[in-house]
């Protein structure tokens, strides 16, 4: 009985367990989110329902938002009069099983059953096969990767659980404005008579989908259908990476993720995030900054990162090191006085003695006012050096040949800038405590110095 039973675990988790984790992980053989220009998605799974679904129709038209159904036969079946409707206002139809079962619990040969019957309802009604299907609950199995050629599994990047009544519209609305960026895939339900929803849930993703759609009006957002993002996608330089790059670079952006929640780190513009920091304690040896302030160890600095997505997203779309370079400067133009704004607000941060980063550059950051110090020797240089080596090789318009070609220049340095410094740049007055008086007389003693020689600021502050 217990081999059988370790016979079964391993047949379900081969079958099941793994292509699941592998497709929400990786992305592999699936589509789960756009790229960061362009429009949102809004997808609708289980309907339609004769309650609500009329309803979302009129808010979509309402704000000229395309919308994408992933739709349940046997419900399509007796509503084809919504189906049409949904064809006839320009939203794409996919599927979600004849009924609403987990794809683990049936068979291959089930499973294109179910498929197959959805799309013959739909062909039906509108005349049009569709080739886009969300499994329910987005659960894969492993015969699931071989309908690629058919149909293209589409899944999520962001989920709200609005099936559930007691989140409520407000607390719905503020989830779904936090995830409201370009390239999104949301994932929102108009029916709520499937297994572990609740009935009037609906509800309230309906009064949560209006405030969102005002917002994306206001930042001039639109949403777009999942096939229009598919194109744009393949269309993107990132189309064009090897699996092994999408691998690695999906494991970057993970531990990205990873890394600001351990640490908490804080965004400068969250809306468009670049620049993210931290306050900690400086653990390094005593350096003489340029105002000639020391930085001993243990005090405190507000040390910088750069957001990992969006570097990716600069590095492929960028042509040349050139258009790289001046794309990561007109950033920092923008969010360092933002930053400096935040600093002169908070009494914590004004305490801190300096900017802090690690970077692999040549000086692109003297441009900034920043002082570049190189990175003691140790496993901290070493390990830093390999990381960025293998960033640089993923995100630079010259991937591995940069590397290959100016290996003598990519060495991890130190950057700093005393705080009083970025708030003279930035025309920032500090808060007149103890502290802050003798800080502001060492900004009237300061002067900048003119910097005339910019280059590739290459991964500069990454983690």
């Amino acid at each position: 009985m217990e081999t059988l039973l370790l016979w079964l675990f391993y047949i379900s988790t081969f079958y099941a367990f793994i292509p699941g984790i592998i497709s929400r992980i990786f992305g592999f053989r699936v589509f789960r989110k756009g790229i960061g220009t362009g429009g949102f998605a809004l997808t609708f799974d289980d309907g339609p329902d004769p309650r609500f679904t009329p309803r979302l129709l009129d808010l979509l038209q309402q704000y000229d938002a395309k919308a994408t159904f992933f739709v349940v036969g046997a419900h399509a079946e007796r509503h084809p009069d919504l189906i049409r409707r949904m064809h006839v206002e320009g939203h794409l139809i996919g599927i979600h099983n004849y009924v609403h079962k987990s794809n683990w619990l049936m068979r291959p040969s089930t499973v294109r059953r179910q498929i197959k019957r959805t799309d013959d309802i739909i062909f039906g009604i509108t005349g049009e096969r569709s080739t886009y299907y969300r499994p329910p609950w987005g659960i894969v199995n492993l015969f699931d990767f071989s309908k690629r050629r058919q149909v293209q599994i589409v899944l999520w990047s962001a989920m709200f659980g609005d099936w559930r009544e007691k989140l409520g519209a407000e607390r719905l609305a503020e989830k779904m404005i936090l995830r409201l960026n370009p390239g999104e895939v949301m994932l929102l339900h108009d029916r709520g008579t499937t297994l572990g929803a609740d009935p009037d849930a609906p509800e309230h993703m309906l009064i949560a989908l209006e405030r969102t759609l005002q917002e994306a009006q206001n930042r001039g957002l639109k949403s777009i259908r999942v096939d229009e993002m598919i194109k744009a996608v393949e269309s993107s330089p990132m189309h064009r990476l090897s699996f092994a790059k999408r691998v690695v670079v999906g494991l970057w952006l993970a531990w990205e993720q990873v890394f600001q929640f351990i640490f908490r780190l804080k965004t400068v513009s969250p809306d468009h995030p670049f620049l993210h920091y931290r306050l900690r304690k400086y653990q390094g040896q005593p350096l003489t900054m340029e105002d000639g302030s020391i930085l001993d160890k243990g005090d405190k600095v507000i040390e910088l990162h750069i957001d990992n997505r969006q570097l990716f997203e600069l590095g492929i779309h960028s042509r040349s090191s050139a258009q790289l370079a001046i794309r990561m400067i007109r950033r920092m133009n923008q969010e360092l006085p933002l930053l400096a704004d935040r600093i002169a607000a908070d009494e914590d941060l004004v305490r801190a003695k300096a900017l802090y980063g690690v970077s692999m550059l040549n000086r692109g950051p003297e441009k900034f006012g920043f002082t570049v110090l190189d990175l003691p020797e140790g496993w901290f240089a070493r390990s830093t050096k390999f990381y960025l080596s293998v960033l640089m090789s993923v995100i630079h318009p010259d991937g591995g040949a940069r590397l290959k070609e100016r290996s003598e220049v990519l060495i991890p340095k130190m950057i700093l800038m005393p705080i009083p410094q970025l708030l003279l740049r930035s025309k920032k007055k500090l808060p007149l405590g103890s502290d802050a008086k003798k800080r502001e007389r060492r900004e009237e003693d300061y002067s900048l110095k003119a910097v005339n020689e910019v280059e590739l600021p290459s991964a500069t502050i990454v983690n």
